[in-house]
């Protein structure tokens, strides 16, 4: 809770910090775990050429894999969990780098695996599943396997790949050398005036500064010293770019947003959704948001340093754990009494560390493995903001119990592509409670339109500007940072409409962003948070069926393709329709604010 001195974690209750002695009771007990395992990883490679054997022993590898991650998992979960409790102590940090290491050495050992499946007939594979009972479980991770075949090369051409890809990682390596290390910016004044040093960490905290001109330093420090550097780092991205596109020819992908796309079975319709709605919603929302935040705001011209500051102070009172709990259970009572009994579970189990203490990791998460807890990392302060997080974190959690407990190992985790759904889920339902049962709207409004700017619409413009990029240079298009930065002024000039005033330092923004180099990533955060949106609305509602197919959900795991597993819960992201109710929702809530600030 608030107070001025940070406790040392052995001052904290241990009712109050996560049990991470259910994984393993010591570290003696840990070591013991990682020799045994280690033991077992060498003991995969054996397996190398023997796939083709017969299903006895495609199964009997399978299942000594199982074995050998599901424990190697744990291994690393425990010694990061515990390295995170206080990052001063030396042992845990010395276990995580153990745990790392060991990874290493499994991924190298079991790296035979998918080529030599993939070398097989293809009615190998489907007599093994017949032939052998157990494997059964196993056909959709083979299918999606299989599916892969296509684009797999020959050997020759796979090991020759593999060493271009230290050349095609410079790009990226290089950005973040330049970016995280090579990069000084400039000292500003603080809002009491004294000299403070500028630092990428620093700049969202200044940017919500109410003292207007320190937000503007800050943005022109960072913003302005990425604009210096936009030349190389143009060469850098693309570079990134071209590798992306030789990945695709040399796979035979019809282009590389295709390539980003087939992995998970996604058709380009759901990515087009992404862009095309956020454009097209562009004017008749975001273009109101950014009049709203300038009239609350009293400014005569507004700038990207204006965008977030909040346009309503957080709450003061002091919520206590406790408090907040309740406050959680009573907002996620729409989900049913087994989901709150389980959240509350996860309370009284100790899956939560719950506050500060001197050397913890900052932030917040939620971690674990098969066959542990689904544990959750806070830093609770007593704000309204840290409820959000902890609904936010414990969707992820129980999102990840109920996958673990309905799913076999092999289907247990869900993918990146839903994994922000259940959060996110969670903190909807919370903001509906929270407005119709408190005071603080204008900040419950506020943190709401900040969710649909930056998750919905940035990360779309994100999107667009990756599609365009690519297809540019696919048809011959130079990268240049002259070309990079009018489309990034494009860009933002149709996003926030005309009451936004475009700073030729904002144009170089595409040049801090380190998405970029994992191309085609952030369509991701805009699915989740329609899905979500989508989900929560349905609940909310009441419609027939809408709490027990959000729960299959939650029990999918990766059991199937993504959008098989939401569309079978009754969001179909190859429709628009999901995308659209997310709109006609910020449109709702957005005529609120303007009752709200009478405006």
């Amino acid at each position: 809770m608030r107070n001025n001195e940070v406790p040392e974690r052995k001052n904290i209750p241990e009712k109050d910090k996560w049990d991470l002695e259910a994984i393993y009771a010591n570290f003696d007990e840990w070591q013991k775990a990682y020799d045994d395992t280690s033991a077992k990883v060498e003991a995969l490679k054996e397996y190398e050429g023997k796939l083709g054997g017969g299903s006895h022993i495609l199964l009997e590898f399978i299942k000594a894999d199982e074995a050998v991650s599901l424990e190697l998992n744990k291994l690393y979960a425990y010694a990061n969990m515990k390295s995170h409790e206080d990052l001063r102590e030396a042992k845990p940090q010395e276990l995580a780098g153990l745990a790392e290491s060991l990874l290493v050495k499994y991924s190298a050992a079991v790296a035979f695996f998918e080529p030599e499946i993939l070398a097989l007939p293809h009615d190998y594979i489907n007599d093994c599943i017949k032939n052998e009972h157990e494997l059964t479980r196993y056909e959709f991770f083979f299918r999606k396997l299989l599916r892969e075949r296509e684009h797999i090369l020959s050997h020759e051409l796979e090991v020759l790949l593999a060493k271009v890809g230290e050349l095609t990682s410079v790009p990226e390596n290089a950005f973040t050398l330049l970016t995280d290390a090579d990069m000084n910016f400039p000292d500003i004044t603080d809002e009491d005036g004294n000299t403070s040093e500028l630092t990428e960490e620093r700049w969202y905290r200044y940017s919500r500064s109410t003292n207007r001109e320190v937000r503007k330093s800050a943005f022109m420090g960072i913003y302005g010293t990425y604009a210096k550097h936009r030349n190389s780092i143009a060469a850098l991205y693309a570079g990134s770019v071209k590798g992306d596109i030789f990945y695709a020819n040399a796979r035979k992908y019809a282009n590389s947003l295709d390539m980003a796309l087939f992995g998970e079975n996604v058709p380009e319709d759901v990515y087009s959704h992404v862009v095309d709605t956020a454009k097209e919603y562009s004017a008749p929302l975001m273009h109101r948001l950014v009049a709203l935040r300038k009239k609350v705001l009293g400014l005569d011209d507004f700038h990207f340093y204006d965008v977030n500051v909040p346009i309503s102070d957080e709450p003061k009172e002091e919520i206590s754990f406790s408090d907040a709990v309740e406050l959680a259970v009573k907002a996620l009572a729409p989900l049913g009494d087994d989901y709150v009994r389980d959240f509350r579970r996860g309370v009284s189990e100790r899956w939560i560390d719950i506050y500060e203490n001197k050397g913890k990791r900052k932030g917040a998460y939620s971690w674990g493995a098969y066959g542990t807890k689904p544990y959750v990392l806070l830093n609770y302060d007593g704000t309204l903001h840290d409820v959000f997080t902890l609904v936010h974190e414990m969707g992820h959690s129980l999102h990840s119990y109920y996958s673990r407990e309905n799913q076999p190992q092999v289907y247990a985790d869900y993918t990146i592509l839903l994994a922000e759904v259940a959060s996110t889920t969670n903190e909807a339902l919370l903001l509906e409670y929270m407005l119709k049962n408190s005071d603080n709207r204008k900040w419950l409004l506020n943190y709401y339109y900040d969710m649909v700017r930056t998750t919905f619409f940035r990360q779309a413009m994100f999107a667009d500007f990756e599609r365009q990029t690519h297809s540019y240079a696919e048809s011959g298009g130079i990268l240049t940072p002259d070309y990079l930065c009018g489309l990034w002024r494009k860009l933002n000039a149709d996003c926030y409409g005309p009451d936004m005033t475009i700073d030729d330092e904002l144009c170089a923004e595409w040049a801090r962003i380190p998405h970029f180099y994992s191309a085609f990533y952030v369509y991701k955060y805009v699915t989740g948070f329609t899905a979500a949106n989508a989900f929560a609305s349905a609940i909310l509602n009441h419609e027939e069926g809408a709490v027990e197919r959000y729960k299959k959900f939650l029990q999918s795991g990766g059991s199937d393709y993504s959008l098989n597993i939401l569309r079978r819960a009754g969001v179909d992201l190859t429709s628009r329709e999901p995308f659209e109710r997310t709109m006609k929702f910020f449109e709702q809530r957005l005529n609120e604010g303007f009752r709200e600030w009478e405006i």
